[in-house]
C-alpha cells in the first residue's frame, strides 16, 4: 500500500498526459501511486495510458461524470494515508511530493496542503498558493496573475488548497466526506475547504512543492457553463457551509457581490446561464439545508473563529477580472 495516492482526472487531455504522468514519474519520493480517473474521453486517452503508461493504475468511466464525481471515484481506488488532486495539464518538479507532503507528517491536525502553482506557460506567474475565503462568498487563488517575486515563499496557513494540485488527508476525508458530487465542477475546492475547517481541521502551504498549470486560473474563459457552474456552485457553498450569524454580517456584501456578477453576465450577453444558476439554486435549496444540518454536527470551532478565517471581499473590478470565469 503506497503512502501516497495521486489522483488525476483525465477528459479529453492526451496532450497534456506526458508532460504530467513523465514528471510524476520522476519524483525522488517514490512512495506513491497514480490513478488515472478517464472521465469518457474521445480522443483515445485510455488506451495511450494503457500502452505508454502501464504503471498507472487507470479507471475508465463510461461518460464524464463531472470533476466532483469523478475524484471521489478515484478515491475509492486510492489506498494511500494522503491523497493528492492533480489536474491532467500540469507538470511537477521533482521534489512536489516530498516537499508536499513534509507538513502532513509533521503537523497531525494539518488536514489540508497547497503546494506553489505556476503558469506553465510564463513561469514566472503565480497561478494560486491555495486558495482563500472572502467576506462577500467567492474563494479567490492566493496570488494569482502575480509575478513571483518570492513573496510567498514563505509556509503559512490558508483556508485551504486549490484542487487542481492539493494534498488531503485520508482521515479528514474519512470524517468529512471528499468533493460534493452536485457541483459537477468549480468551487468543490472551496467547499471541501469550509467542512474540513469547520471540522477543526488546519491547512497550509507548501511554497517549495511547485506545479506548473497549462489553463491559468488567471486567463479563464467565461463561457455559459462556467457561468452557470460559478454562480451556482457559489450559493451552494454559503448556504451549506455558512454559520447564520457571518450570512447576516455579511449579507448585503454577498448579495451586492452576487447582483454585480448578474448584471456583467447580461452586459456580456450571457443573462441565461446566470439567471438558471439562480432558478436551479431555489429547487435544490431543500439538499442544500438537509447538508447544511449534517456540516453542522461536524463543526468543531466557534462563529468568532470561523469569522477569523475570512478575508476582506476586494473590488469587484478586481474579483471579475483574475477570476477563472467572468462574472464570478
Amino acid at each position: 500500500m503506497a503512502l501516497v495516492s495521486v489522483i488525476i482526472l483525465n477528459w479529453n487531455g492526451r496532450t497534456y498526459l506526458d508532460d504530467c504522468l513523465n514528471s510524476l514519474n520522476a519524483q525522488k519520493f517514490r512512495d506513491f501511486e497514480v490513478v488515472l480517473v478517464e472521465n469518457g474521453s474521445s480522443d483515445g486517452s485510455a488506451e495511450y495510458v494503457r500502452e505508454h503508461f502501464p504503471w498507472v493504475r487507470l479507471l475508465a468511466l463510461p461518460q464524464n461524470t463531472g470533476f466532483a464525481e469523478g475524484n471521489n471515484r478515484g478515491l475509492h481506488e486510492a489506498s494511500g494515508e494522503f491523497i493528492v488532486t492533480l489536474n491532467n495539464d500540469t507538470k511537477v518538479e521533482p521534489e512536489f511530493l516530498g516537499e508536499l507532503l513534509k507538513p502532513a507528517l509533521e503537523h497531525p491536525r494539518i488536514g489540508m496542503i497547497a503546494p506553489k502553482m505556476l503558469n506553465f506557460i510564463d513561469r514566472g506567474r503565480l497561478d494560486s498558493v491555495g486558495i482563500e475565503a472572502t467576506t462577500a462568498g467567492m474563494g479567490l487563488n492566493r496570488g494569482v496573475g502575480e509575478q513571483d517575486r518570492g513573496q510567498l515563499d514563505a509556509s503559512t496557513t490558508v483556508f485551504g488548497p486549490c484542487a487542481g494540485a492539493a494534498l488531503y488527508r485520508k482521515q479528514m476525508l474519512n470524517e468529512i466526506g471528499f468533493f460534493d458530487n452536485d457541483f459537477f465542477a468549480y468551487y468543490e475546492d472551496l467547499d471541501l475547504a469550509w467542512r474540513g475547517r469547520m471540522a477543526g481541521w488546519g491547512a497550509i502551504t507548501a511554497p517549495l512543492a511547485v506545479v506548473y498549470h497549462v489553463h491559468s486560473a488567471s486567463s479563464g474563459r467565461m463561457t455559459p457553463f462556467t457561468i452557470y457552474q460559478v454562480q451556482r456552485n457559489k450559493w451552494y457553498v454559503l448556504l451549506k457551509n455558512w454559520p447564520t450569524p457571518l450570512l447576516l454580517r455579511h449579507c448585503f456584501r454577498i448579495i451586492a457581490f452576487d447582483a454585480a456578477a448578474l448584471l456583467l453576465s447580461a452586459l456580456r450577453g450571457k443573462c441565461i446561464p446566470a439567471l438558471r444558476a439562480r432558478l436551479h439554486l431555489l429547487r435544490d435549496l431543500p439538499t442544500l439545508l438537509r447538508k447544511r444540518r449534517e456540516i453542522a454536527d461536524l463543526r468543531k470551532i466557534s462563529d468568532d473563529e470561523v469569522a477569523q478565517l475570512l478575508i476582506p471581499a476586494p473590488s469587484p473590478f478586481r474579483t471579475f477580472t483574475r477570476k477563472m470565469g467572468s462574472g464570478i
